[in-house]
């Protein structure tokens, strides 16, 4: 490990992580194990990463709010401490093969993972605009990064204490217009997600989403084993399937996922429950 730093309302950590550095790409993630020797916190906490660099020796940094024991331990670390981290991990954002205008949406502090894609699209010359939003200040994650190096970065807060007042799904129609989006890649809390993918569907923009939250919040192993982070998604021939966030994902198409279904298995899905059938009238 390298540094912990405060970042308004969140952490900022920094390894040295080669190997991890050489093979990342943009919207993959880290499972990190938390507590120690003597933990009872068995699950890895998944975060996605915000920035990469090759020089001091190959360094990853990652962005996470301490509002649980495990964050919470990862935010007591020092500079000489080592952590037991697996990555890069999932399902990367696809990239555009020519140059397009590119809209980069987050929520929170969810956002940190679309930072190292805005660089990527950049070198692919794609004009980058971002919108992001939290309900206060503090809880943006981003705001002067995004200003700085997008064409153009709108910022929405629900109390209005910084840039618009209001949320995403307000603004959004209005930046897509503004802006010509070809395409729409989002990240952050799974409800603002949703909300994402149904404004881009409405508009026939392709939308791509992080789905991020959801592996954080399921508290997953983050290779595929656990089962724990399992959502409904419609396939290419129209069947719903279960799919496991942290190797099918965390990037997906937005209008696929089946947001008012999460955290159940429809019934309707391949290998689901089956319905309740009436049961057989006696014969006379």
């Amino acid at each position: 490990m390298l540094t912990v730093r405060q970042v308004a309302a969140y952490h900022a950590m920094t390894l040295v992580a080669p190997a991890v550095a050489e093979r990342f790409r943009p919207g993959q993630f880290l499972a990190v194990a938390v507590g120690g020797e003597h933990t009872s916190l068995l699950a890895r906490r998944c975060f996605p990463v915000y920035e990469v660099k090759s020089d001091y020796g190959g360094t990853v940094e990652f962005v996470f709010e301490a509002g649980d024991p495990g964050a919470e331990w990862l935010a007591s670390r020092r500079s000489r401490d080592s952590l037991d981290v697996l990555g890069p991990l999932g399902r990367p954002f696809p990239l555009p093969r020519d140059p397009a205008s590119c809209l980069l949406v987050g929520g929170a502090h969810g956002s940190s993972g679309l930072f190292s894609l805005a660089d990527a699209l950049r070198r692919r010359d794609c004009q980058v605009h971002f919108v992001l939003g939290a309900p206060r200040a503090h809880e943006v994650f981003g705001a002067r990064s995004a200003q700085r190096i997008g064409e153009s970065a709108t910022v929405v807060t629900r109390d209005g204490s910084l840039g618009v007042t209001g949320t995403i799904p307000d603004v959004l129609p209005r930046v897509i217009e503004e802006t010509s989006a070809d395409v729409v890649y989002a990240a952050g809390p799974t409800a603002l997600l949703g909300s994402v993918a149904s404004v881009s569907a409405a508009l026939g923009i392709p939308c791509q989403v992080s789905v991020g939250e959801w592996l954080a919040d399921t508290a997953a192993c983050g290779i595929g084993t656990c089962l724990s982070c399992v959502l409904p998604l419609i396939g290419d021939d129209g069947h719903t399937r279960m799919v496991r966030a942290c190797t099918e994902g965390p990037v997906l198409r937005g209008e696929r996922v089946r947001w008012s279904d999460l955290g159940t298995i429809p019934l309707d899905a391949l290998g689901g429950p089956r319905a309740p059938q009436a049961p057989l009238e006696a014969a006379p």
